[in-house]
């Protein structure tokens, strides 16, 4: 790939997350426990990532507010609208390969 200049950069990887969070906003009928099942990082990982570049950077943002971000709404909303109780499967699959941040 060419060298890009690092503003640039930047740019694209911010287009990429906000694609990626409208990806699975899209994608309500996926559980947060599917996702890291599969790939080790769900919606509460990209929050809770989100907060903390914020956190660093001095920027004020809640947890209820980078949630909010992620999710499109509040979280509680989310939740009682889109999650369904975790499967034995699906928590016996968690057990064996639980997040590592």
């Amino acid at each position: 790939m060419s060298e890009i200049d690092p503003k640039t950069q930047t740019e694209l990887e911010a287009a990429v997350f906000r694609r990626l969070v409208g990806h699975l906003r899209g994608r309500a009928d996926v559980q947060n426990i599917d996702l890291m099942n599969l790939a080790g990082f769900c919606r509460n990982c990209l929050s809770n990532w989100l907060k903390d570049a914020a956190d660093e950077r001095g920027v004020p943002l809640s947890k209820d507010e980078s949630r909010e971000q992620v999710y499109g709404m509040p979280y509680a909303e989310w939740k009682a609208r889109h999650q369904t109780e975790a499967s034995p499967e699906q928590q016996a699959a968690f057990a064996k390969t639980p997040p590592q941040h």
